[in-house]
């Protein structure tokens, strides 16, 4: 609604008539000692070109330059320009969600289309596009699994996404199942890092829904995924598996042996944008077509023939399920689905696939360098692109140093892991350059030697 601004008269008489002589009448019932009996501290209006001279001089004031080996779910890619280019043309931008599909055929099939690519990357048969993060579609998937196989029990390797194992509880206290978590190998193991096979195998059993492990997993580090679901499917528990790290999928093998794939595909062109949105994702068998939440579109043909889109399958409580729909998630994620479409279109299969090796090569080189100086954990498993370091410094005056040089460190892990001590989770994608590894490594390997000098 627009602000319309009323004179003095007018504001006299609109007073008049409800009976009050004046404004601060209208706020008698608020005690006077809680009530703001000065004008607001509020700066001068400003014009256009100070608004800009301001807004300068406070990105100044801002982090810039800096070099930042974070990764842990939320990932720094290129993102072609392209995609605002287009997601920023007003028939997506102020479309929310595709109700009426005759008016509607190019968000539906820009959903279409994303739900495709996602199904070729994952080797799953269906996908769809509403949900919000991966932390969500994990969530979902594992209710998923509960509705599927009429089971309460869910178990959850402890090697994922610590945020997404909260998550998934948050969902699951009122859910009626229990959600139990399966320890991974420690260093030294030959599949350190990974998920204990052998608790796994004693913990399944005949009450158990699923099993949900991520892969590559917190620590960067890929699961046996095969080995896995033969262990899961052996007492008819459903696998499913979250990935965080769409890019990993350009040269890691898809988890076609899972039941449900739940995945985070920011990574595809998606900003950071301090948290969100993302885009969450749920891919499955086409058996488990009818529990699957959020929306798929299908593609159809119209009375002439023509190819069209449809909403073929809609099972939220806002689509007059209510108590039977499989989701309370209502916003359409379509614009960052579409997002993502733009980025696969324009990488393509081999594109993808380079990207993958350029994350490859730098997590390598960076894992190498600083593994010189310091313990490199699970370093015997694979990995995509990140890894864990163990320093003889703790991660806080460690990353306080690196700070100095506008470095920013790895993720301190004592937060979640605190049988891990002094380790830090670093990443390296294409974005980080030879330089700045070489400029990290270099603090690095200062603070070991100062520290075993001590």
């Amino acid at each position: 609604m627009r602000y319309l601004p009323k004179s003095p008269a007018e504001r006299a008489a609109m007073l008049r008539e409800i009976g009050v002589s004046s404004i601060d009448d209208l706020f008698t019932a608020i005690p006077e000692e809680y009530r703001l009996m000065r004008d607001l501290k509020v700066p001068r209006q400003m014009g256009e070109s100070e608004i800009i001279d301001y807004f300068k001089a406070a990105a100044e004031k801002n982090a810039h330059a800096y070099t930042s080996f974070l990764g842990a779910g939320a990932y720094r890619h290129y993102r072609p320009v392209i995609i605002d280019s287009l997601v920023q043309r007003g028939e997506f931008l102020t479309s929310y969600t595709p109700y009426q599909a005759e008016i509607t055929q190019g968000t539906l099939q820009a959903i279409f289309e994303f739900q495709t690519m996602i199904c070729e990357l994952t080797g799953m048969d269906i996908a769809n596009a509403s949900m919000y993060d991966g932390s969500t579609g994990a969530a979902e998937a594992v209710m998923m699994a509960v509705r599927v196989t009429g089971r309460d029990g869910v178990l959850v390797a402890k090697t994922v996404h610590p945020e997404y194992r909260e998550v998934m509880h948050t969902y699951a206290q009122h859910q009626g199942h229990e959600a139990r978590e399966v320890a991974y190998y420690p260093d030294g193991h030959v599949q350190a890092g990974r998920i204990d096979l052998e608790a796994l195998e004693q913990a399944v059993n005949e009450e158990t829904a699923c099993v949900l492990v991520q892969s590559p997993n917190f620590f960067g580090v890929i699961e046996d995924i095969p080995v896995i679901a033969e262990i899961a499917h052996k007492k008819g528990a459903l696998l499913i598996v979250s990935i965080a790290e769409a890019v990993s999928l350009g040269i890691v093998r898809p988890p076609v042996e899972a039941d449900i794939v739940s995945m985070e595909a920011q990574s595809f062109g998606v900003a950071l944008s301090y948290g969100g949105p993302y885009c969450g994702v749920l891919a499955a068998k086409e058996k488990y077509l009818r529990q699957m939440p959020g929306r798929l579109v299908g593609e159809t043909k119209d009375k002439e023939g023509r190819r069209g889109f449809v909403l073929t399958l809609s099972t939220r409580e806002q689509h007059i399920r209510r108590e039977k729909a499989t989701s309370n998630i209502c916003t359409n994620q379509a614009l960052v689905a579409l997002m993502a479409t733009i980025f696969m279109t324009v990488y393509g299969k081999e594109g993808i696939k380079e990207l993958a090796v350029q994350n490859l090569a730098k997590a390598t080189y960076a894992a190498d360098a600083l593994g010189a100086h310091d313990k490199l954990l699970f370093g015997q498993s694979p990995r995509f692109h990140e890894f864990v370091l163990q320093t003889e410094e703790p991660p806080r005056r460690l990353n306080a140093r690196l700070m100095e040089k506008k470095i920013i460190g790895g993720l301190d892990l004592c937060k979640w892991y605190p049988e891990l001590k002094n380790a830090t989770l670093w990443c390296a994608t294409e974005l980080t350059t030879k330089e700045q590894i070489d400029a990290a490594v270099a603090i690095v390997a200062e603070i070991s030697v100062a520290s075993a000098a001590r």
